[in-house]
């Protein structure tokens, strides 16, 4: 099980790294969360639905991607690990290279909760504008 769900973690990675909505879906329980741990504006728990509007979003913010260079994948029993790096370039053009953690706890062969360590100020600063931005255009009809 533990190669399986090392799989579906990195297919989850990628699928959020290239905006692709029905790829990370795909990989999440129905009542999956994510909690983005620190202090920062970006902190907090979103549920699956807010984690899928946040990744639509990103096809805009981060039209390259973010570009994860995988440093280690470790697997344990429902559990599994992915330290990796972004390299990724803002739609204001504003590179934007953060390191992650994230820990992802697995329900029969899904995603359930992901637990995401990364450098929080750096995301308010430069993708939380942009974001707020979004959803700005959104709720205006834009």
């Amino acid at each position: 099980m533990s190669e399986a769900n090392k799989q579906v973690a990195l297919d989850f990675l990628t699928a959020m790294s290239e905006a692709d909505v029905e790829g990370q879906a795909a990989c999440l329980t129905p009542d999956a969360f994510t909690i983005t741990k620190g202090f920062a504006g970006v902190s907090g728990q979103r549920n699956r639905e807010t984690m899928l509007a946040t990744v639509e979003a990103f096809r805009e913010i981060v039209p390259t991607g973010f570009r994860p260079r995988i440093e280690k994948v470790v697997a344990e029993g429902d559990t599994v690990v992915i330290e990796w790096e972004g390299n990724a370039e803002l739609s204001d053009g504003t590179p934007y290279g953060n390191q992650y953690v994230f820990i992802f706890t697995f329900e029969n062969g899904k995603i359930k909760q992901l637990n995401e360590y990364f450098c929080t100020v750096l995301a308010d600063s430069t993708i939380l504008p942009l974001l707020a931005q979004k959803s700005e255009e959104l709720a205006h009809g834009n």
